[in-house]
């Protein structure tokens, strides 16, 4: 079975974490692939989160990458046998606004825009994964919405936004542990170890 992976990044652009993720799905049977939003594939420094931000929603949006991310899903579904989907914050915004399309399941990692676009019904699987807690708004209440719909299954860890990611001064270990599994469950793949970090065993 030819299985392929997308990554959606966050707004610091394709960086380390986002790099090491494709590592950890990476397999003989899984090709992986990290796209960026960024034209010339700009990366920004964790230090640099409110002008990375401004530049995310000025250049680049919520609305502006669908078409061009719904062609590449679509043509990769021609390709392979299964097409997945994962992003991390504004990516798993956008990747929740491509639940519609015929993937095999899509993974939201604290997408927190996400309660912009409950008017979304997710037709494939979709995994949404929380924070416990959010500066913008309440998670619970959103946690709810989403527990409604069928196609969803959510998961909610300790935690604040950014959890994932060991380079990020947000990141809770063992958060980071259980929701890569969740993952790696969901998208049914054995554990690479090859993929590990220093934010792992």
């Amino acid at each position: 079975m030819k299985r392929k992976i997308f990554i959606l990044h966050e707004i610091y652009g394709v960086n380390d974490f986002i790099k090491k993720q494709a590592e950890t799905y990476s397999n003989a049977s899984t090709t992986v692939e990290c796209i960026s939003l960024y034209s010339e594939n700009t990366v920004f420094t964790y230090e640099q989160e409110q002008e990375s931000y401004k530049f995310f929603i000025n250049e680049v949006g919520f609305d502006a990458p669908l078409k061009k991310l719904s062609e590449k899903l679509l043509e990769a579904r021609t390709q392979y046998n299964e097409v997945l989907l994962i992003g991390f914050s504004v990516g798993a915004t956008l990747a929740w606004r491509l639940s519609t399309l015929p993937l095999q399941g899509i993974v939201c990692v604290y997408g927190s825009r996400i309660r912009q676009y409950l008017d979304i019904i997710p037709t494939c699987p979709t995994l949404v994964i929380l924070p416990s807690h959010e500066k913008s708004f309440n998670v619970h209440e959103l946690k709810e919405a989403l527990d409604t719909l069928p196609a969803v299954h959510t998961k909610q860890y300790k935690g604040q936004h950014g959890f994932m990611d060991y380079y990020n001064s947000n990141y809770c270990h063992e958060s980071y542990l259980h929701a890569q599994t969740d993952i790696l469950q969901f998208f049914q793949i054995e554990q690479n170890q090859g993929g590990q970090s220093n934010g792992s065993k």
